[in-house]
């Protein structure tokens, strides 16, 4: 079966409590409910985590590519978008594809994501829904 790691980044442990007007009202429980609905829909594994730690994340995607069992990666970085060099150049270190996933659109707040250059691919605006459709990309990418 093909697993995913669904990464998580800074700040999204406060979805659903605060800017609620640019993300929406699930909190992190239910994206991650949400997520594993999908993840069984296409009879996709995922492992989720979540760090507000720039080097938690790097500490997880190291272990991800240094281990077998994961297949391929989603991050939504959220406050991890801009400015985190090692996150970058551990994301292109990666022996698995990565896809970036936002809830809402960056760029219509006058973001540019420095994440999407070290992905293979990006979905945005979608909100929960873009976990789906980056399982699917990823599927389609690893062949099955």
């Amino acid at each position: 079966m093909t697993t995913i790691l669904v990464i998580h980044g800074a700040g999204m442990d406060m979805r659903g409590k605060t800017q609620v007007e640019v993300f929406g009202p699930m909190t992190l429980p239910e994206y991650d409910a949400a997520i594993r609905g999908y993840a069984e829909a296409l009879d996709v594994e995922v492992e989720i985590f979540h760090s507000n730690i720039e080097g938690e994340v790097i500490n997880r995607l190291h272990a991800a590519h240094n281990a077998p069992g994961i297949d391929a990666a989603i991050i939504n970085p959220a406050g991890f978008t801009r400015g985190y060099p090692a996150l970058l150049g551990a994301l292109n270190a990666m022996r698995f594809p990565v896809i970036e996933v936002h809830i809402s659109n960056p760029a219509k707040r006058g973001l540019v994501s420095e994440v999407a250059g070290a992905s293979r691919g990006a979905v945005a605006g979608f909100g929960v829904a873009g976990y789906k459709v980056a399982m699917q990309g990823l599927l389609e990418i690893l062949g099955k």
